[in-house]
């Protein structure tokens, strides 16, 4: 049978990493490919207490209807998380809960996005936003970045030429590159937006996975007049799938996301939204950042010590101090996609960087994470990877 489709439906492509996921079900497959935390960093006794508490505590309750807002707990210790982490005067009626980081980018864009609308976004960006404005038809435009950010001059140009609804940016440990935005680029960025009347979309689900160094301030912490929508998320620092997150926006930017959000979900899953709130409640969360930013460092740690060791040494590659991810540069003439083909014929895959390119460009590049993987297993890897990589 031949089926009407939308266009917007007709004009999307699948999401890479969510395709190399079903490559990933062979166990002896090496992935490098997605963001997901380690696994032994995933506190799942204490997730296991505290669900049987929660249907104890109140058997019947969490499992009915929900507010769209928020579990009502949950709403209150959400602000005061996003208080300490970004430093964010909110309260808890400036805030609701997500389920997970992204419905709040897509619910960002519903509520702004007509057909043909113009977004700025970095230049790699997160693969599944641009995924996320393809389905709202807005046209992208990416602003290229430097380690500080991205670049000012033409961020402003671009501003000034396409008068962008949105200016989207992960400012810590960006994904993919890991990059993190200075505090002066991010100062600009709020000035640029107000100068040329732009809403910023601040996502931060990487924010607390820092290994060394001092937090910078988050970009919704400088905004005096409601034009960041600040988005987070416990899945890096909790657990991916409980699907819990939070947005942070002005009033009236917050009822029409709730609205749309009604009309997509009702409500984030309560039982999800009541062990996320215990487990802050009980103090839980700073030994499990401890312990997960330790297992996540020495991986990280080990990642970049293998690729300087067996990489060709024109590869270029970041040191980021955060994150999840490391970003690498190849010969211009090597194109991933091919040798992406070649790697996972030896059971190693990773995420193309072309897919992160609002243009499609980016053809030499790749996102690595290493989280998810042991030693023996990143070093077997990246030497599998740096032997394919020397076929081209």
């Amino acid at each position: 049978m031949e089926y009407a489709f939308s266009d917007r439906i007709k004009n999307m492509t699948g999401n890479a990493i969510r395709d190399i996921f079903k490559l990933l079900a062979r166990p002896e497959v090496i992935s490098f490919a997605g963001g997901m935390p380690a696994a032994d960093a995933l506190p799942a006794e204490q997730i296991r207490e505290i669900a049987s508490q929660v249907l104890k505590d109140d058997p019947t309750g969490i499992l009915q209807y929900g507010a769209t807002e928020a579990y009502a707990p949950l709403r209150q210790s959400a602000a005061q998380f996003v208080k300490d982490a970004a430093k964010v005067n909110c309260s808890p009626e400036d805030l609701f809960i997500i389920s997970g980081g992204q419905q709040g980018l897509d619910l960002a864009c519903k509520a702004f996005l007509n057909k043909g609308d113009r977004v700025l976004v970095e230049r790699p960006t997160y693969l599944a936003a641009l995924q996320i404005m393809a389905t709202y038809e807005a046209e992208v435009h990416s602003v290229n970045m430097d380690e500080e950010g991205m670049l000012l001059d033409e961020l402003e140009e671009k501003l000034k030429i396409y008068s962008p609804k949105l200016i989207y940016t992960i400012p810590n440990f960006q994904n993919p590159t890991g990059r993190t935005a200075s505090l002066e680029r991010r100062r600009k960025y709020l000035e640029l937006a107000e100068k040329y009347n732009a809403v910023i979309i601040e996502d931060d689900p990487y924010g607390l996975l820092r290994y060394e160094g001092e937090a910078v301030p988050s970009i919704k912490s400088m905004d005096t007049v409601g034009r960041v929508i600040y988005v987070t998320s416990f899945s890096k620092v909790i657990s991916p799938g409980l699907r819990v997150g939070a947005a942070v926006a002005a009033p009236t930017l917050l009822r029409k996301m709730i609205i749309g959000k009604q009309a997509t979900d009702v409500h984030t899953n309560s039982l999800s939204q009541a062990i996320i709130d215990k487990f802050l409640r009980l103090g839980y969360m700073p030994e499990q950042l401890a312990k997960s930013n330790k297992i996540h460092s020495e991986r990280m740690n080990k990642m970049q010590e293998m690729i300087k060791q067996y990489f060709p040494s024109n590869v270029k590659y970041t040191r980021p101090s955060g994150g999840l991810f490391i970003w690498a540069e190849l010969r211009e003439d090597i194109n991933t996609l091919d040798v992406l083909q070649k790697s996972t014929q030896r059971d190693v895959a990773f995420i193309p960087g072309s897919h992160f390119f609002a243009e499609g460009d980016g053809l030499n590049t790749m996102r690595l994470n290493f989280s998810n993987s042991s030693f023996e297993r990143i070093e077997k890897g990246i030497k599998i990877l740096a032997e394919t990589i020397a076929e081209f």
